[in-house]
Parts: C-alpha cells; sequence; structure tokens
C-alpha cells in the first residue's frame, strides 16, 4: 500500500475557476451597495462568460475556504468591433462588501496580469465610474493610468506590464 500525502493549500487568496462545485459561492458575492452602480453582479458577469466563451476567463477569489470575491478577464478582445484594435484586460472585479481593504482587489489584478502577461500581453485595460464612489483611487493607485477614451460612458484606463 502506498502512502497518501494531503498537501494544504498556500496561505493567502487564490483564484479557483468557476464549477458546479462553487458557482453558488460565487453567486453569493455581494459588493456594498454603494458600489453597485459601479460593477454588474456576479450573475450578469457569469451569463456574459457562458455567452463570450474562450474570451472571458471568471474566477472565484478564494482565502483559505472562503470566497472572498470575483474576477473576470477578457483576453484579445476586439475592443473597436472592427478589428483595429485587439485588447486583453480585466472585465469585472467584485469584492465581498465585508472582504474589503484586505488586499483582494490588488491580488485579482496581479493575478489577471500575470495571465495577461502568460499568454504574451504587454498591457492590462480596465473601465471604471468616475466619481466619488467610484473605483478611480483604487485603480489609479495600482498604476493605470487613463488614457483618454472612454467606453459605455466609462474612463479607459491602461496599466503597462513589464
Amino acid at each position: 500500500m502506498t502512502p497518501t500525502t494531503t498537501t494544504a493549500a498556500a496561505p493567502g487568496p487564490r483564484l479557483e475557476e468557476i464549477t458546479r462545485l462553487n458557482i453558488d459561492a460565487a453567486l453569493g458575492i455581494r459588493v456594498r451597495p454603494d458600489q453597485e452602480f459601479a460593477v454588474s453582479p456576479v450573475v450578469k458577469s457569469l451569463a456574459e462568460a457562458y455567452v463570450h466563451q474562450g474570451t472571458a476567463w471568471p474566477h472565484l477569489i478564494v482565502d483559505e475556504d472562503r470566497p472572498v470575491g470575483f474576477v473576470m478577464a477578457f483576453f484579445d478582445i476586439d475592443w473597436n468591433l472592427d478589428g483595429s484594435v485587439i485588447r486583453s484586460g480585466l472585465w469585472r472585479l467584485n469584492i465581498a462588501a465585508d472582504q474589503q481593504g484586505r488586499g483582494y482587489g490588488r491580488f485579482a489584478v496581479e493575478s489577471v496580469a500575470a495571465e495577461i502577461r502568460r499568454r504574451g500581453g504587454k498591457e492590462l485595460y480596465v473601465t471604471w465610474h468616475e466619481g466619488p464612489l467610484g473605483p478611480a483611487k483604487f485603480y489609479l493607485g495600482l498604476g493605470f493610468r487613463p488614457n483618454g477614451e472612454l467606453s459605455g460612458g466609462e474612463t479607459v484606463g491602461v496599466l503597462e506590464l513589464s
């Protein structure tokens, strides 16, 4: 008989693919009520991921065994719908209301950046709602810079990846 070794998960947050085993945990992620105007709920993101298979990259953010957030990236989309601009970036970021301020958002953005780099990308794009309750301060603090564009009325930011 061969001994069985159990390896504990590394400490700190990790990403998990959305599966039938964790979909309810993902659907349970709720941002603060004052942030709901700025980010769609996870259920909409998962519907969009289903429609955009191959482009969307939805993941649950877990710390130990606790779901703490949801992140969805996009890869190689036709930004202008005419083939002229291909981009990858952060599509959605929902950190549970009671888990904010603990570094999970930064972890999610860094994870998306790492995946874009792995795929050969050099830039990470994101859009955000402006205003006092919007996430501009968060994204600017991570090094994103507005590129002068708007998308659906939102500011477009880019982070150069090196």
